[in-house]
């Protein structure tokens, strides 16, 4: 069973979050992968009749050329694109677009209709992907796993990735006694493996994501430390998979980089809280929702900790001041993702998390880049 994921980069969910269109459809999904499609593309149909019933007075035009858009997926020429799936799909339109992503990540499923998209929760899978790589380094053989949550494992194909350091390096073993300008012996194999790693990641960097989607080593010493000082990409984990790869099935290694992984994101959390509890005392935070409404506005917002189910009905306006409601306004979001998304078009570092890892028990929670004057 393989998981179809598109995670969304930093770039695409800015272009989401800057749409303020006449009409905007935004519908997530559950979906399976191993389902044949028809029961989520019944669910999509039922999305999109409930987000368009929540648009208000739309031009027929731009109302027809919107249901257009939402039709290129519930046509039966999308039946391949139904049965590729992962654990969620995000479906965003507009009279003039329609962008997908299928997410590996659980998200609950909702429609939404409004100006603007609702791209909050599409923020969990930047969040915390649970897609990874797991990168099997050895001596005398490489390869590059994809996995994904109660799914098989992938071995990824990646052009001119070198077999093993030797052949890489033009030698038949990596003991040649022969100098290496002057260095030999063991100083001579580690550069030999330096030369090996350098080719690995520049292989690496022609299949793996520019960023975002975390990278799980399984090495031995010295050609783990040796790889770490060479490789290039963003989110190499800093745990590895320990014992020699070689002989090792990609089910045994995934699951072990599952673990590492699982523990990876509940440390940075912890580390998240720890710092949001310093800055706690130098008055460099809120859990207020109206005060980080007008921070957010100004660009004061350095991290922000989101609620990924919360829902404030309400509106905020070009100065940051809120006008809460008693029930939905049809705005896409609401004020905690008013508030999220002015926040994360200022540079602001966001994490989507549960209710019970929001500090302070709200909804919402920032860190500050500087604290308000008294």
């Amino acid at each position: 069973m393989t998981l179809y994921t598109d995670i969304p980069t930093r770039s695409e969910i800015d272009a989401l979050w800057q749409v303020d269109a006449p009409a905007a459809v935004s519908i997530y999904l559950e979906t399976a992968p191993e389902s044949a499609g028809e029961a989520e593309r019944i669910a999509y149909k039922n999305g999109v009749r409930e987000a368009l019933a929540q648009l208000g007075e739309v031009d027929k035009e731009e109302h027809t050329a919107l249901e257009e858009q939402l039709a290129v997926l519930e046509d039966e020429d999308a039946e391949d694109f139904w049965r590729h799936q992962a654990r969620s799909l995000a479906v965003f339109a507009t009279a003039t677009s329609l962008r997908s992503f299928r997410l590996p990540n659980r998200l609950t499923p909702v429609a939404v209709g409004g100006t603007r998209f609702f791209v909050k929760p599409l923020l969990r899978a930047v969040t915390f992907p649970q897609t990874a790589f797991v990168l099997a380094l050895a001596q005398g053989s490489v390869r590059l796993l994809e996995t994904v949550p109660d799914a098989a494992p992938r071995e990824v194909r990646v052009p001119d990735m070198p077999t093993d350091v030797a052949s890489a390096v033009g030698k038949s073993s990596i003991k040649d006694r022969a100098p290496i300008r002057r260095v030999q012996g063991a100083e001579g194999q580690k550069l030999r493996m330096a030369q090996f790693s350098r080719l690995v990641d520049a292989a690496l960097r022609t299949v793996l994501p520019g960023h975002g989607v975390p990278l799980v080593l399984a090495a031995t010493e010295p050609l783990d430390s040796i790889f770490r000082a060479h490789c290039r990409y963003p989110d190499l984990v800093p745990h590895s998979v320990p014992g020699n790869p070689e002989g090792r099935g990609d089910g045994e290694l995934v699951a072990e980089a599952r673990t590492i992984l699982d523990g990876w994101y509940a440390d940075r959390l912890e580390q998240e809280k720890r710092t949001f509890a310093d800055r706690s005392q130098q008055g460099r935070t809120s859990t207020d929702v109206a005060e980080l409404a007008r921070f957010a506005t100004r660009g004061a917002v350095d991290t922000l900790f989101v609620d990924i189910d919360a829902r404030v009905p309400g509106e905020v306006d070009e100065l940051g001041e809120v006008a809460f409601a008693a029930a939905d306004t049809g705005y896409s979001g609401g004020v905690v993702g008013e508030i999220a998304r002015r926040a994360w078009l200022s540079g602001a570092r966001l994490l989507a998390v549960r209710h019970e890892d929001v500090p302070g028990g709200g909804d919402v929670a920032g860190v500050l880049r500087y604290a308000p004057p008294a």
